[in-house]
């Protein structure tokens, strides 16, 4: 007589793989990553823009921390110039935390996920 359906490789289920040493695998790499996030949101990343006239802090979270303008930059005058530095510099800072957190969490290699 032959063999009864299921899955290959018997109780094991998964082909061969054991289920609660995949759930074990899982709850390991969930804190992990909560560890990396972690991480990431204690660190601060800095940019500055216009030669240094303007310079922001964003924490890994994404958290405007700081806006330092230099006061020979203030002009009255050119008030979209201040403003495009401001954003090209508070965008930067953004981008670094985007690039971090794609190191960070790319190690992770879970589908879909990035």
């Amino acid at each position: 007589m032959g063999k009864r359906g299921g899955f290959p490789g018997g109780m094991g289920g998964f082909g061969g793989m054991n289920i609660g040493n995949l759930m074990k695998e899982a709850k390991k790499m969930q804190a992990d990553m909560e560890k990396s996030q972690a991480e990431l949101s204690s660190k601060e990343f800095e940019s500055t823009a216009g030669g240094g006239a303007i310079s922001v802090k964003v924490s890994g979270d994404k958290v405007l921390k700081e806006i330092k303008i230099k006061p020979e930059v203030v002009d009255p005058e050119d008030v979209e110039m201040l403003e495009d530095l401001i954003l090209t510099c508070i965008n930067e800072a953004l981008r670094q935390v985007d690039s971090a957190q794609a190191d960070q969490l790319g190690k992770f290699n879970i589908p879909g996920l990035m």
